[in-house]
């Protein structure tokens, strides 16, 4: 069978119960989408760690709705095959659901995105429920969210306890019930993020240690050797 000429949530869902790995990347820009795009990725997310990869700011708090738009239009522009997510930044859904569906629409009308994600857990639920209600996917983000380092206390591994994991596996399956088409777990330990997916009925994505997830998120920089920064001690490198 040739693959799909687009990539859509209906085959996203059906590689994953296949057992067949999702690929997932993140691009911020023009050519890094048409090169992830000529790769033949799945999925394509502009996150907001743009922030401190490609505009230099020391955690993703500070970026906008704007500069996200900015980086979604330039992907949205490179990427004709890959089903495209929008990262929505700190500040832009958390007041009330209102806000929530407001900030999706403008990924969706004025980004160029298929779907947005948010991070949190279980405390956002009827932002998810409101967003899908508006007719846009939803990704869900548990475990190290950095839009909330300060309240984490740094950059740390998530689920080490027992009561941590449990809260965990809580936040996963809230997030499924509202209507999250994936989940992303980062920074959490395999054997937590493992029981999270043997749990859960939908595509999980890995963007640290975690090995059982059905994808593997990397980011662009890393995968090219772009970017300077110091990596936390639970990031993955790739060879290059």
């Amino acid at each position: 069978m040739s693959p799909p000429a687009k990539i859509t949530i209906h085959h996203l869902v059906t590689k994953y119960r296949q057992g067949t790995p999702i690929t997932v990347v993140t691009a911020y820009d023009y050519p890094s989408a048409r090169l992830a795009d000529q790769a033949g990725l799945d999925m394509i997310l502009v996150g907001d760690s743009l922030g401190m990869v490609v505009l230099g700011y020391t955690s993703t708090v500070s970026v906008t709705v704007d500069e996200m738009l900015h980086h979604c239009r330039a992907v949205a522009r490179g990427a004709s095959r890959a089903f495209l997510v929008g990262d929505m930044p700190m500040g832009s859904y958390e007041a009330d659901d209102e806000q929530a569906v407001r900030t999706a629409m403008r990924f969706v009308k004025e980004g160029g995105m298929e779907a947005v994600k948010l991070e949190g857990g279980e405390e956002m639920r009827s932002r998810v429920a409101a967003i899908v209600r508006a007719g846009i996917p939803v990704m869900g983000h548990i475990g190290l969210t950095p839009q909330r380092i300060s309240a984490l206390g740094g950059f740390r591994i998530q689920g080490r306890t027992a009561d941590d994991a449990r809260r965990l596996l809580h936040d996963a399956l809230a997030l499924q019930d509202a209507g999250c088409f994936s989940l992303v777990i980062e920074a959490v330990p395999g054997q937590v993020a493992g029981e999270i997916t043997r749990a859960c009925a939908f595509p999980l994505s890995a963007s640290a240690p975690a090995l059982t997830p059905a994808a593997k998120c990397w980011s662009s920089t890393t995968c090219w050797a772009c970017s300077s920064a110091l990596y936390p001690p639970f990031a993955s490198n790739m060879p290059i």
